[in-house]
């Protein structure tokens, strides 16, 4: 039951998966996207981390406003689920990110991380804030926020 997280942004998609029990996140990488429209070679990589890390599904990161509205990038992270389902066959969670990368970055400030540093980590932290608040909510909490 080892889940993937992901935090998917315009130029770069932070990645984590959980322990095989399905109870703590790890970060794992960040990859770097060369052209927002290009996903392929994205794709290619999270199918590789799929098959290397034997993951049965993907919680991904949906990034609402603050209000709770969705706006352009929500969709564009809609769009994204769905072409990770089509290709992947997993099913796709998308889970309510708001807030998660002043997060990653207060747990890398308090790890001692210099601010240079930070930001070559910071999007893999947070797919691993992703993954621990859907593993850390309960199961009405999950179905309350999950969306698909």
């Amino acid at each position: 039951m080892r889940m993937m997280g992901l935090d998917f942004g315009s130029k770069t998609v932070g990645v984590s998966v959980s322990d095989p029990l399905g109870i703590t996140a790890q970060a794992v990488e960040t990859i770097v996207r060369k052209e927002e429209s290009k996903l392929r070679r994205t794709c290619h990589r999270i199918e590789e981390l799929i098959e290397e890390y034997e993951i049965t599904s993907i919680i991904l990161g949906y990034p609402k406003n603050m209000d709770g509205s969705v706006g352009e990038r929500a969709e564009k992270t809609r769009e994204f689920a769905k072409v990770l389902e089509r290709r992947t066959g997993l099913p796709v969670i998308l889970w309510d990110e708001r807030l998660t990368t002043v997060e990653a970055d207060e747990i890398l400030r308090d790890s001692g991380v210099p601010r240079g540093e930070r930001k070559k980590v910071i999007d893999k932290v947070a797919a691993g804030v992703i993954l621990e608040s859907y593993l850390g909510a309960s199961e009405s909490e999950r179905r309350k926020g999950a969306e698909r």
